[in-house]
């Protein structure tokens, strides 16, 4: 007698991530209560299975859903406002500024929501937010059905969202609380650089980080001029200062990491820190390149992330995996180092290592939570299909992806969003633009 399920995916491929590089051809997925319950051979799944739901995607490649690593995700609002210029630049005369006069729940809320519906569309199920009040990007995931990692951000000044480090923490403390037994949205610590938050205030949070088991997600060797005047500031480089703190530890996800030496490198990969390389808005802000290949070689976890859409511009997994498979070759002046499968490996089950959560999603196996991902590759951009996991990384747009499942509600179908309305979500990013606009004219 056949078992019944809730939904039956049968693809031309499957792609589980784990192990790597490998590809079934011919495969089924069976999803129950939001869980993978089996992958098998379709003509097998036909006799074990009866499915509520049943969904044959004969050209199609299933992956497990794409994990940002590093988004500023309500910054999506700021996306255009100031272009082509230094990091510094950006931030102090520009982002800065604007953020200081706009950003209130309102503003995250809108713009927290652009950013999902633009990830989901790309095929992203996971995100990990850092920016103000955390708490109104939570409450949106949840809204929306994306899983999520929001960010306990602190910095060593008052903003919109907290005025002292002790409210900064106070707050993030409530919301992890909140969010304890969430099944989509978790918390991590986010302090936001070295440079911004002092040494006793870091000290604490790594205090408080290992108390409570939870990742530290921050900006670390962004540029080399940041590393250069933190040096002549303090007398050592900003990921030495993390170290005596204790923050270098398997908790630790250090973003950017542009300026790294040999020693630094292996220290990281001895601690089982983990580095989220954001290589297309450091190249759009020249920051300097990530050594993804020598990090990699080392055995440090490599995840992806975007980095907010104002300096990327867009929250695009797909092109960051083909940059950063390009960079990552021609920064080691080696064509056989981030192979495709390492590459995609890095968006999903290294994200999701990154964030403590490599036991619930990152990879389809049996048991893992139905976070799921349909990418058509039977596309002229996209045939003809000799290597699936090559096509992924080297020739796929985001516009090939079809549907997606997170916990296995599906958020996407056919290109159609089920839980966002982008009308809506459109007219209020205009409406900010308008607002944006009209105020720094004045």
């Amino acid at each position: 007698m056949p078992q019944t399920v809730a939904t039956l995916l049968k693809a031309r491929w499957i792609v589980p991530v784990e192990p790597e590089g490998r590809v079934l051809e011919q495969h089924a997925i069976a999803i129950q209560d939001g869980r993978i319950l089996d992958i098998l051979p379709r003509a097998e799944a036909a006799t074990r299975y009866r499915a509520d739901r049943s969904l044959d995607l004969d050209q199609h490649v299933l992956i497990p859903g794409l994990i940002n690593a590093h988004t500023h995700a309500s910054m999506s609002l700021l996306r255009g406002l100031a272009d082509d210029l230094a990091l510094m630049t950006w931030l102090q005369d520009h982002i800065w500024p604007a953020e200081a006069r706009w950003v209130d729940p309102g503003f995250v809320r809108d713009g927290a929501l652009l950013a999902m519906a633009e990830m989901l569309r790309g095929g992203t199920t996971c995100f990990n937010d850092m920016y103000m009040f955390p708490n109104v990007v939570a409450a949106a995931a949840r809204e929306c059905g994306i899983r999520a990692c929001v960010g306990l951000i602190a910095f060593d000044f008052p903003t919109g969202y907290a005025r002292t480090m002790d409210e900064y923490l106070e707050k993030g403390l409530q919301l992890h609380d909140q969010l304890r037994a969430d099944p989509l949205v978790r918390t991590a610590f986010a302090p936001h650089a070295p440079y911004t938050v002092s040494a006793p205030a870091l000290e604490r949070i790594g205090r408080l980080a290992a108390e409570l088991n939870l990742p530290v997600h921050i900006h670390v060797h962004e540029t080399a001029v940041e590393v250069a005047r933190f040096q002549s500031e303090h007398g050592c480089r900003p990921l030495r200062r993390l170290e005596q703190l204790g923050l270098l530890s398997p908790r630790l996800l250090a973003v950017h990491m542009t300026q790294l030496e040999t020693a630094e490198i292996e220290r990281l990969a001895q601690a089982g820190a983990h580095v989220a390389h954001c290589p297309e808005s450091n190249l759009k802000l020249a920051s300097g390149f990530c050594p993804a290949a020598r990090l990699n070689a080392a055995g440090v976890n490599l995840a992806i992330g975007t980095d907010g859409a104002a300096s990327n511009n867009d929250l695009d997994l797909f092109s960051e995996l083909r940059t950063a498979a390009l960079l990552g070759k021609g920064v080691a002046g080696d064509a056989t180092v981030l192979p495709a499968a390492q590459v995609l490996r890095m968006a999903t089950l290294n994200g999701a290592r990154a964030l403590g959560l490599a036991e619930e999603t990152g990879s389809l196996e049996p048991g893992k939570a139905a976070d799921i991902v349909a990418v058509h590759l039977g596309q002229p951009e996209t045939e003809p299909v000799y290597h699936p996991i090559s096509q992924l990384v080297y020739a796929t747009g985001r516009h090939q992806v079809s549907d997606v499942r997170v916990a296995g509600r599906q958020l996407l179908a056919d290109r159609r969003l089920t839980t966002l309305d982008s009308d809506d979500l459109i007219g209020r990013a205009r409406n900010w633009r308008h607002k944006i606009t009209a105020g720094r004219r004045i």
